[in-house]
């Protein structure tokens, strides 16, 4: 939550940023969230293969928040786009060291029945640090600072995060004898079974037409939504999630997972449509907002569906690969996804990206469900 409180304070400020200060346009836009995200890819498999071989989790958690709530804030000093590039390039180290060990310390301390609720608490507070963070980085604009001391400002919720991880985070003790090696680990992606490898095979598809957000509100900010006002809207956008995911995680331990990603995956391609045909602001606005729907269904329920499919031993590695196919999605989605604006204008470019939703889903019919315990007779 103090890590989205943080970032959130930023984000949703960087089109603008870049657009009103720097100079930079969509292309540029396209390259810093490519760049950034691709290489919190990498690392997402990498700190997963890693953390199975150690089985330890804190330490990665902690180096990972530690590193980008550190350089987060720094990109204040930046007087030219490729200066954000740097700062978004080591956030997203980061965010990479982090992610897939602590989306398995939540497996490994959540019984079976219920990780989908358990993600979708996970998802929700996070998206509740992001309903605060735009609020206070627009009560701050309206107060007379200016966007860089704004970022500046989001140190201070990052210091937070430090002590919490240090004092009261806990983990597991791991009572199996383990005695394989980083590299075993890695050869073990067989193990993980073809279930498991249909689901990232559709969802690298999925990422390859799912750019970055930032897309979203520079639509908004084109259509003449003030920049004040985009925080807000972002803030709104990020509760619509916040209460998705509680939703969607918990109905996903009764339903199935499968049926959920699905409907999320089309609602997306629906909404990216829509974003491309739609022509007024009160339009665009609802949309934005709507498109918080479809990470209730979608961000709880795939990680629940990977701690379904992955044996207890390799979960780490299971959520770093998983993490790693949708990021090394984003350096081509977002490019293209820019590229295309630039060259066509928006229209094109959301065209693309729910044709590659569409794409997607079709592909995830091939993927066993795996209902959790207990799902069809209502009992979790």
């Amino acid at each position: 939550m103090f890590t989205d409180l943080s970032s959130e304070m930023i984000y949703p400020l960087i089109p603008v940023f870049l657009v009103t200060t720097l100079g930079a346009g969509a292309l540029a836009l396209g390259v810093i969230e490519g760049v950034a995200e691709s290489t919190a890819a990498i690392l997402k498999v990498v700190s997963g293969w890693w953390t199975d071989s150690a089985r330890q989790r804190k330490p990665f958690i902690y180096a990972g928040y530690g590193l980008a709530g550190a350089v987060r804030p720094l990109i204040g000093f930046a007087a030219t786009w490729p200066f954000v590039v740097a700062i978004r390039f080591f956030d997203r180290i980061g965010k990479g060291i982090r992610t897939a060990p602590r989306d398995a310390l939540i497996a490994d301390v959540t019984p079976v029945e219920s990780r989908g609720a358990a993600f979708g608490v996970h998802r929700s507070l996070d998206h509740f640090g992001a309903v605060l963070g735009p609020l206070v980085a627009a009560a701050l604009l309206w107060a007379g600072f200016g966007l860089r001391s704004v970022f500046f400002l989001a140190v201070i919720p990052a210091a937070i995060v430090i002590f919490i991880i240090a004092h009261l985070v806990k983990e597991p003790e791991q009572t199996e004898t383990i005695t394989t090696t980083g590299r075993s680990v890695f050869l073990r992606g067989r193990e993980l079974g073809s279930g498991y490898w249909m689901l990232m095979a559709a969802v690298a598809v999925f990422a390859l037409g799912n750019s970055a957000d930032a897309f979203l509100l520079l639509r908004l900010s084109d259509a003449g939504v003030p920049v004040l006002w985009i925080a807000v809207l972002w803030s709104l956008f990020s509760l619509v999630k916040m209460v998705s995911n509680l939703i969607g995680g918990r109905l996903s331990d009764r339903t199935g997972r499968r049926s959920l990603v699905l409907f999320g995956w089309v609602f997306y391609a629906a909404i990216y449509v829509g974003m491309a045909i739609a022509s007024s602001t009160l339009a665009l606005i609802g949309l934005f907002l709507a498109y918080g729907l479809y990470f209730g269904a979608t961000e709880p329920v795939e990680r629940a569906w990977v701690a379904s499919l992955a044996p207890a031993d390799l979960k780490g590695s299971a959520f770093g690969y998983y993490n790693g196919a949708i990021g090394i999605g984003a350096l081509p989605a977002s490019i293209i996804f820019g590229g295309t604006w630039a060259a066509f204008g928006p229209a094109a470019a959301f065209i693309f990206g729910a044709s590659m939703a569409a794409i997607a889903a079709l592909m995830l019919m091939r993927v066993p469900d795996n209902r959790p315990a207990g799902s069809m007779n209502g009992s979790v």
